[in-house]
């Protein structure tokens, strides 16, 4: 039995601001439309309880919790999101009848038995993290609970990401129904539309400068707009090929003269 731990000033006003951004995250994790905004709301509840873990002491605790859950399980979720493609759309449709109601009462039924579980403990005055790391280790202390009194449930745990992983790459894969357009079948479907027959002109043709943000010059000595990626245009980092106008006027000049010559 261990003296109860002091909480200092900065501790409670520390607890006081993450806290209500905690609950805000994990009320967004529950409450929002879109999944990329519920994963987000999960992911700053969970650097927050990392927060929490080192302000108590737990560092190597808080890290993990940053590192492992915030960050990578976190991005494990999001990369699940961006390859099912779920949408607020998708989400209104019921695809088993009944699984709303149902979740409804299995989520109060899994309350109450909470709420029972909670109110029968007895509690006792905590040892505090620095009796712990004075004596076992903090780090160790951890390990035993994960890989002895805990393993199956953290393999489980495993399991169960794993499972979710593969269980996204299914729903994300969809067979093709039929076989897709070649570089011939496209050749052909421009022929047809009559767009761009002769092919696009590459970056830098006739401009003396083949960067690719150097725009092409036709044979009247105007700009090809479409010699240059649309993200450049847009961007507005495509060069002006003056100079090379210039340059070519010139040639063009001492060319007509000698021959009028």
């Amino acid at each position: 039995m261990g003296t109860a731990p002091t909480i200092g000033t900065g501790e409670q006003v520390l607890f006081w601001i993450l806290g209500p951004l905690a609950v805000f995250g994990s009320l967004g994790l529950i409450f929002a439309r879109k999944a990329v905004h519920a994963a987000l709301g999960m992911a700053l509840t969970m650097i927050i309880l990392g927060v929490f873990y080192i302000a108590a002491g737990a560092d190597f605790l808080g890290t993990i919790q940053i590192l492992v859950y915030a960050a990578a399980v976190m991005m494990l979720f999001v990369f699940v999101i961006m390859l099912v493609g779920v949408d607020s759309s998708e989400s209104l449709i019921e695809t088993i009848k009944g699984q709303r109601w149902a979740a409804l009462v299995l989520s109060l039924g899994l309350g109450g038995v909470l709420a029972a579980a909670v109110g029968g403990v007895t509690y006792r005055l905590s040892d505090g993290v620095a009796t712990t790391n004075a004596t076992a280790g903090n780090i160790s202390g951890v390990a035993d609970l994960i890989f002895g009194r805990y393993v199956w449930v953290f393999e489980a745990t495993s399991a169960l990401l794993i499972t979710a992983a593969l269980g996204a790459m299914v729903l994300a894969h969809r067979e093709r129904l039929g076989k897709g357009p070649n570089q011939r079948d496209w050749s052909v479907r421009r022929f047809q539309r009559g767009e761009n027959l002769a092919g696009l002109p590459v970056p830098g043709v006739y401009a003396r400068h083949n960067a690719v943000d150097t725009p092409a010059l036709l044979p009247d000595g105007s700009i090809a707009e479409l010699s240059v990626s649309r993200v450049l245009a847009a961007r507005d980092q495509t060069l002006s090929p003056a100079g090379h106008l210039e340059t070519e006027e010139a040639v063009r000049d001492e060319i007509e003269s000698g021959s009028e010559r």
